[in-house]
């Protein structure tokens, strides 16, 4: 039992070290930072100066909700007909939908740039037929867009992983009980599903209210998220650090809320999240 526990004990070592050189560590000086001024005396003034960031924040949660709600909308069908569809092109579309994230994160998001360019793909395809080209570049609605594009893996993955090992039985169960489409959808498929889509919405909200690239880009920087602005306090220089790092002890804090409240309404046979 003692060479048992030591043989697990060494196996998990180079994890518990990775943990402590790259997560417990950093989160320590972010604290640190965040509770300190540039003389390291303890301090909230940082914390107390996070308000002017609100707008950021109200809009940070607006987008990444939208966005949610979108990648939700289109990741359930696309799982759904996966699961129906063929062994052979199961995993045809399984693979469509995982190449892209074999792609650099940035290669993704500027291939968007330019389709959606004053003279990009869309916008040329457009003048050529004579009409008039679309303002798409530099909106809040090409924010969203990128963020659904980029994530929305995570929402089909999971979802499409429970679903597909639903028990068939309990389908025929409900269909030999009289019951519509609609109401096996209702009754049976969706609450089964109810982790996948619950882990999906966590694994799109927490990148996408954290993001900045995105907005950059796609943006133009005329909307700051909280991502945006947490990372121009870190590049203005070391004077800015603590309220930076304040913002993004706020912005954790506030997704360990989501991940708490998400996991109360996740199974109750241990749930999905945390």
């Amino acid at each position: 039992m003692n060479k048992k526990s030591f043989g697990s004990r060494l196996i998990a070592a180079p994890y518990l070290v990775w943990s402590a050189l790259f997560i417990v560590i950093p989160l320590l000086i972010m604290f640190y930072f965040a509770l300190t001024d540039q003389n390291g005396v303890f301090t909230l003034s940082n914390l107390s100066a996070i308000g002017q960031y609100k707008k950021a924040f109200l809009i940070s949660i607006l987008y990444a909700v939208i966005a949610t709600a979108i990648t939700l909308l289109l990741a359930y069908p696309m799982a759904y007909c996966m699961t129906k569809s063929g062994i052979s092109t199961q995993r045809m579309l399984f693979m469509i939908v995982m190449i892209p994230m074999w792609m650099n994160f940035l290669i993704r998001t500027y291939s968007w740039i330019t389709i959606l360019a004053n003279t990009g793909l869309i916008n040329t395809f457009l003048t050529k037929i004579g009409l008039k080209p679309l303002r798409l570049i530099n909106t809040p609605g090409a924010v969203i867009l990128g963020m659904v594009y980029d994530f929305i893996p995570y929402m089909i993955l999971p979802i499409y992983s429970v679903m597909s090992k639903l028990d068939k039985s309990l389908l025929e169960a409900a269909e030999d009980l009289g019951s519509d489409s609609f109401t096996k959808f209702k009754k049976v498929i969706l609450p089964l599903t109810r982790p996948g889509i619950i882990s999906g919405i966590t694994m799109v909200f927490v990148p996408s209210v954290s993001t900045f690239y995105i907005s950059q880009k796609l943006g133009g920087n005329k909307t700051m998220l909280i991502g945006d602005a947490i990372e121009f306090l870190f590049n203005s220089g070391p004077a800015y650090y603590n309220i930076a790092s304040a913002l993004s002890l706020l912005l954790m804090i506030m997704i360990l809320i989501c991940l708490f409240v998400m996991n109360h309404f996740s199974d109750e046979d241990g749930g999905v999240l945390m």
